[in-house]
């Protein structure tokens, strides 16, 4: 009999995926992560507990307990704290400071789930290793899952060909009223819980009084693009990103305001009004720290530049390690620190992360 270690993350999407493997006849263990030392890192602040006794993580181990117990599994625990802090926080605290929009959840992947994970399996003598992802790997292929409201090819974006190995996506040929209706049936605890939002295992903050914790604040000005007119006060620039409408506090406008640009040397962010202003839209980028899955280069297929937006057509130039993406249509509000993703039909190819933000063959000098 084989043996699957699946990471149990207290949630609907794993404690389904643990059922599935278990019918299917595989000896199956629950690794369930910690990542996140609360105490330690004292991230609760303006955040309350639950129950007013324990926060959030431990919720989530207790229902992995309950989910494990009901299904007949074992669950064991492991401790990641340093590893998350060393790979993956620091990584989101450092991107911050450069005035971009990091995604710790695709570095999680990278450095935790599939690699500090996969190793800890591997001391439990696991054939394979699971996750509650929805997304599907056949013939060596990524693919994504077949929710496309869900799908989180996205996400393993910078795990790479030989993490994938012997990697098992078991709910990735569901949506996700079909896994709600299998947790129901089995009468699992986690079968109408929330989907879990924000960080990658610190979950939802107010962030704001989070990121204090480890990045002092620098109010400055936020300009009118088009005007150079101070039109109100930041309270620190790495607390927007490009596209964003809501929170800028900026009043006696009628008409909206987005962020189109940051100025890290003198403190600026710049705003535009109107969500179809030419200074939201680009017409290429840069990707660096490249992860490519197929054993093909292409220079035409399609990408993702945020989680959730529609694919779109780009075309690729290979320079060196980097790529140049290209979308003489223009997309708007591409992102320095963000993953661009790559796809071929339902096949994700890989990603990296946008570096620079072009337009007419020149960086944005805004962005």
């Amino acid at each position: 009999m084989k043996k699957v270690v699946i990471g149990m993350s207290g949630g609907v999407d794993s404690s389904v995926a643990a059922i599935l493997l278990k019918q299917q006849g595989y000896e199956v263990i629950g690794l369930f992560m910690r990542n996140w030392d609360a105490a330690i890192n004292n991230d609760f602040l303006g955040n309350p507990t639950i129950n007013n006794e324990i926060c959030p993580q431990e919720q989530d181990y207790n229902d992995a307990i309950k989910v494990c117990k009901e299904i007949g599994i074992p669950l064991k625990r492991v401790d990641f704290v340093k590893e998350y802090w060393n790979y993956v926080f620091t990584y989101f605290l450092d991107e911050l400071k450069k005035g971009r929009t990091p995604n710790p959840d695709i570095m999680c992947n990278k450095y935790i789930k599939f690699d500090m994970f996969a190793k800890e399996a591997k001391k439990l003598g696991a054939d394979y290793i699971a996750t509650g992802h929805y997304a599907r790997i056949e013939n060596g292929k990524l693919l994504k899952g077949i929710d496309s409201n869900k799908d989180q090819t996205y996400f393993l974006s910078q795990v790479n060909k030989k993490q994938l190995e012997n990697v098992l996506f078991p709910i990735g040929h569901l949506d996700k009223k079909e896994v709600r209706d299998i947790a129901c049936k089995h009468n699992l605890i986690t079968a109408k819980k929330k989907d879990s939002t924000g960080i990658c295992f610190i979950g939802e903050r107010n962030m704001t009084k989070f990121l204090e914790n480890y990045l002092p604040n620098q109010e400055g000005n936020i300009v009118n693009i088009e005007t150079n007119e101070i039109v109100g006060k930041h309270i620190g620039l790495m607390y927007y990103t490009i596209g964003q409408r809501r929170g800028l506090n900026i009043g006696g406008y009628d008409d909206r305001m987005f962020v189109v640009g940051k100025d890290l040397t003198n403190n600026i962010l710049y705003v535009a009004i109107g969500d179809d202003n030419e200074y939201l839209y680009s017409d290429s980028c840069l990707v660096t720290d490249v992860n490519w899955l197929d054993d093909q280069r292409v220079e035409k297929c399609s990408a993702k530049f945020r989680y959730r937006q529609p694919d779109n057509d780009v075309i690729l130039e290979f320079i060196g390690n980097n790529i140049l993406v290209k979308y003489p249509q223009k997309i708007k509000s591409v992102t320095p620190g963000q993953a661009c993703v790559f796809y071929l039909d339902e096949q994700c190819l890989g990603g990296g992360i946008i570096k620079e933000v072009r337009k007419n063959n020149e960086k944005l000098w805004y962005l």
